[in-house]
C-alpha cells in the first residue's frame, strides 16, 4: 500500500512539475501560461466531439501501456510496441478487405485474434531470441519496428491486391462488417472516430490484472522479473517465460494496432515511421507507475494533453508543440522520481524535526510550571 502511495505521489507531482515547466517556458517566449491551459482545457471538454477525441486517444494508449507493463514485470524493456502495433493494424485491415463478405460476428472477433496474434508473434521473437541466446531485447526490439515499418509498407505498396486498394499510398475503407464504430457512439460524440475499441481497452485492464495478479502465469512471470534465479531454483522455467511475457506483451499492442486499423482509421495507408501509440504507451505505463488504475488516468492525462493541445495554436497562440515539452517533462520527472522521493523524504524529515521541536518546547514549558509551583509552595 506504502509503494502505491508514493508511486501514486510521484505521478501527482511530476505533472504538476511537467505543467510548471511548460507554463515557464510560456512566460519565457512571451504567452500567457493561463490562457494557454485554459484553450488546453477548452479543446480537450469544450463538447462531446472533443471528448470522443480524448477517449479515442486513450484507446491505444491503454493496450500498449499494458503491454510494457507485463514485459517490464518480467524484466524486459519492449520498446517494439510500435512495430507489434503495426503488425496487427496491417494484418487486421488486409484480412478485413479481403473477406468483405465475412458475416459481422464472425469477422471482428477473428479479426481481432489475427491482429493480436500477430503483435504476439512480433513481441515473442525478441523474446525467444532473448531466452535462447541472450540478446538484448532492446537491440532486438528497435530494430524490428523499422523491419515490420517497412515490411508493413512493401506489403501495402507490391503484395496487397489492387483490388482492395484505394492507390499505392492507401487501402479502401474496411466495410460495415468489420468496422468497431459503433453509430450511437459515433452520434454521441458529434461524428468523432471512437469506436468499440475503448471498452476492449478498458475490459483489457480487468484480464490483465486478473492474469498478472490471480494466476500461475501471472506468478510465474512476477516472479521471474523479480529473481531469475530463485525462479529457476523453484522449478519454473525462465525462458519459457521469457518468451510467454514478450509474447503477452506484443498480444496487446497487437490489439492496439488493430482497433486504430479497424475502429479509428478504418484503413492502413503508408506510414512514413513507427505508430506513436508504441512510443506514448510506455511513457503511460511509466507515468501509471505500474499501477492498472494508474495507466488508465496516465492515458487519460496524456490524452487530455495531445487533444487539448491541437487547439491551443488556434485559441491562444501558444504553439503545439509545447504540449510535447510538457509531455517530456511529465516523462523526465518520472524517470527522475529520485528526486522527487529526496524532496518528500526532505520535507518529512522537517516537519518532523518541528513536531519534536514543538513537542520539546511543550515539555520545557510543563517542566518550567512545575519547578514555579514547587516554589511557590515552598
Amino acid at each position: 500500500m506504502t509503494t502505491q502511495k508514493n508511486s501514486f505521489s510521484v505521478a501527482l507531482f511530476s505533472v504538476l512539475f511537467g505543467l510548471i515547466i511548460g507554463a515557464i517556458i510560456m512566460l519565457v517566449f512571451g504567452y500567457n501560461p493561463i490562457s494557454g491551459y485554459m484553450a488546453l482545457l477548452g479543446s480537450a471538454f469544450g463538447s462531446m466531439q472533443d471528448i470522443g477525441g480524448v477517449l479515442t486517444q486513450m484507446t491505444p494508449l491503454i493496450l500498449t501501456a499494458l503491454g510494457f507493463t507485463v514485459a517490464q514485470t518480467a524484466g524486459f524493456f519492449n520498446i517494439g510496441l510500435s512495430g507489434q502495433a503495426l503488425a496487427g493494424w496491417v494484418g487486421a485491415v488486409w484480412y478485413s478487405l479481403s473477406f468483405p463478405n465475412m458475416p459481422v460476428y464472425l469477422m471482428i472477433p477473428s479479426a481481432l485474434i489475427i491482429g493480436a496474434g500477430l503483435g504476439a508473434l512480433a513481441g515473442a521473437i525478441p523474446g525467444w531470441l532473448r531466452a535462447q541466446f541472450g540478446a538484448s531485447e532492446v537491440i532486438v526490439t528497435i530494430m524490428m519496428n523499422y523491419i515490420l515499418l517497412f515490411l508493413g509498407n512493401n506489403i501495402l505498396q507490391n503484395t496487397m491486391s489492387k483490388g482492395i486498394k484505394e492507390s499505392a499510398e492507401t487501402t479502401k475503407q474496411v466495410g460495415a462488417n468489420a468496422s468497431l464504430q459503433m453509430k450511437w457512439l459515433t452520434d454521441l460524440t458529434q461524428g468523432s472516430s471512437i469506436s468499440a475499441g475503448i471498452f476492449i481497452s478498458l475490459i483489457m485492464i480487468i484480464v490483465v490484472w486478473f492474469i498478472m495478479t490471480k494466476t500461475t502465469l501471472g506468478f510465474e512471470i512476477r516472479a521471474v522479473g523479480l529473481n531469475n534465479d530463485a525462479a529457476k531454483y523453484a522449478g519454473m522455467s525462465a525462458k519459457r517465460n521469457a518468451v510467454v511475457a514478450m509474447a503477452i506483451s506484443g498480444g496487446l499492442a497487437g490489439l492496439a494496432g488493430t482497433i486504430e486499423g479497424l475502429g479509428n482509421y478504418l484503413n492502413f495507408f503508408t506510414q512514413n515511421g513507427s505508430p506513436a501509440i508504441g512510443f506514448d504507451g510506455m511513457a503511460v505505463a511509466l507515468l501509471g507507475g505500474g499501477s492498472y488504475l494508474g495507466i488508465l488516468g496516465a492515458a487519460a492525462i496524456l490524452s487530455v494533453l495531445k487533444i487539448g493541445g491541437l487547439g491551443m495554436p488556434m485559441s491562444s497562440g501558444v504553439p503545439f508543440e509545447l504540449v510535447d515539452i510538457v509531455t517530456a517533462s511529465i516523462i523526465f520527472f518520472v524517470g527522475a522520481s529520485y528526486l522527487i522521493k529526496l524532496m518528500q523524504a526532505r520535507i518529512k524529515a522537517m516537519d518532523d524535526k518541528a513536531a519534536q521541536t514543538t513537542e520539546a518546547k511543550k515539555l520545557s514549558n510543563v517542566g518550567s510550571a512545575s519547578d514555579s509551583n514547587q516554589k511557590g509552595g515552598e
